[in-house]
C-alpha cells in the first residue's frame, strides 16, 4: 500500500507508527523536486489506523486502477413511449 504526504515530517510520524520506508515520489510531469510529494511504502497495515492517521496529517492513498472496467448497463430494446 503506498501513501503519500506533501510535508517529510508527516510521512515520518506515520512510519515511526505503522513502519514503512519514506521516500520522495514523482508525478508525471513534475520537474521541480519541491513539488513532489513523500512516499511512505506500507506493508501488511491495519487500514482503520492508517485512514485515522491520514486524516490527521493530510495524507492520501494511491488510488488502484481496476484492471477490467464494469460491463456497461444493457440497453432497451425498444423506445419508451410517453404517451398512449
Amino acid at each position: 500500500m503506498i501513501a503519500y504526504f506533501w510535508e517529510r515530517e508527516d510521512a515520518a510520524a506515520v512510519a515511526s507508527r505503522l513502519g514503512g520506508d519514506v521516500r520522495r515520489g514523482r508525478f508525471h510531469g513534475e520537474d521541480d523536486d519541491e513539488d513532489h510529494p513523500w512516499v511512505l511504502e506500507l506493508q501488511d497495515v491495519d487500514r482503520g489506523a492508517l485512514d485515522q492517521l491520514l486524516g490527521e496529517y493530510g495524507g492520501w492513498l494511491e488510488v488502484e486502477v481496476d484492471e477490467e472496467p464494469p460491463a456497461p448497463a444493457p440497453l432497451p430494446q425498444e423506445p419508451k413511449r410517453f404517451k398512449r
